[in-house]
């Protein structure tokens, strides 16, 4: 009697669940922005994730391994580097794209994406589902949206010719409320509560995750609510999209292979990768409103679209380097033989 075959079902879909979710999310908010009272809930759901985030963050890494996260100068310049000097280089570099394939104002507004600093929840959380090295990641992030609280403003003046304004301290401080805070009062809270969120490491995962879709929704519903995607054509819009897809592509190639030149491990590497080729929405939003007025929206519209698209391609990139397995000490990791979207060349020794 002859046996009917089963069919091979492949262990893992080639569309990943959370990018799922992340492309339900940008739908929902397409359909339903928040407005009103609702974006204000949404906007604070945001802001509480990010705080409980960081508090979680601070609750399970130990005070050494936060310290040695600071104490890591060469990581740190190196992203300051990608973020402040490297893509206000490529930025300038589009000039020729205007007026062919670019109008002025939508350059000045890839231009002004260039400048702004990195972001921080998102490429900790990112960090954090890739197995990178955490402690450096919330200090990379800190330190570049620290300094573009200075270098953004003052490259905006120099590269686009406007004075740009000053800030007051209400950035510092909602930087130092957000995130500073929650962090030191979970390393505060560390001796009562770090065992138990050591061996419930899914809940920080959950939180990684929603915080993610939270920013993705809010961000988005801002977009729809302000009439930013009407006010241009859709073949400019297209060209806009592919040319930060090619800014995104070659910030994501020059910090992954940058960092294996530069002798980066493959827990380092990926921190350099997340916080050097992103830029923070959440920033860049209040500064444009300072640097551009009642330009804001318009300028911001290059920001919003790169900002949706980093999340998605940084997801991607995230959950196949989570999936790298990582060999004894000594060993080279799969991730480390991966180019910058987990498949590809690369070599490379593992740092903690």
């Amino acid at each position: 009697m002859s046996t009917v075959k089963r069919p091979h079902w492949p262990s893992r879909t080639p569309v990943d669940p959370y990018i799922l979710l992340l492309l339900a999310t940008v739908g929902f908010a397409a359909l339903l922005p928040a407005r009103g009272t609702g974006a204000d809930i949404a906007s604070g759901a945001s802001t509480a994730a990010v705080a409980l985030l960081f508090f979680l963050y601070g609750a399970r890494l130990s005070t050494r391994e936060a310290l040695d996260g600071l104490k890591h100068w060469r990581l740190h310049v190196t992203v300051l580097a990608c973020t402040f000097v490297v893509f206000p280089v490529l930025g300038l570099a589009a000039r020729g794209l205007v007026p062919v394939l670019l109008t002025d104002p939508l350059y000045q507004g890839l231009l002004f994406l260039t400048l702004v600093p990195s972001t921080i929840q998102s490429s900790i959380a990112f960090t954090s589902v890739a197995r990178g090295n955490v402690p450096a990641a919330i200090c990379a992030g800190s330190f570049s949206s620290l300094a573009g609280i200075v270098l953004t403003p003052l490259l905006a003046a120099v590269l686009l010719g406007g004075g740009g304004g000053g800030f007051s301290g209400d950035s510092v401080l909602k930087i130092v409320l957000q995130l500073l805070v929650p962090f030191v009062a979970g390393q505060l809270s560390r001796r009562w509560i770090g065992g138990f969120i050591a061996r419930h490491r899914k809940v920080l995962g959950l939180v990684d995750r929603g915080s993610i879709l939270l920013v993705v929704y809010a961000a988005f519903s801002a977009g729809m609510v302000q009439g930013i995607w009407s006010r241009v054509s859709p073949a400019r819009l297209g060209t806009l999209l592919a040319v930060e897809a090619v800014l995104l592509a070659v910030m994501l190639l020059l910090t992954w292979y940058g960092a294996k030149a530069l002798r980066f491990g493959r827990a380092d590497r990926i921190v350099i990768q997340f916080a050097g080729s992103k830029k923070s929405l959440a920033a860049g939003l209040p500064m444009a409103s300072v640097l551009f007025g009642a330009q804001a929206a318009l300028a911001v519209l290059p920001l919003m679209l790169f900002h949706q698209m980093q999340l998605m391609v940084c997801a991607v990139i995230a959950e196949r380097r989570s999936h790298d397995p990582v060999e004894e000490a000594g060993g080279i990791s799969a991730a480390d033989r991966a180019g910058p979207s987990g498949t590809g060349a690369g070599t490379g020794t593992r740092s903690g």
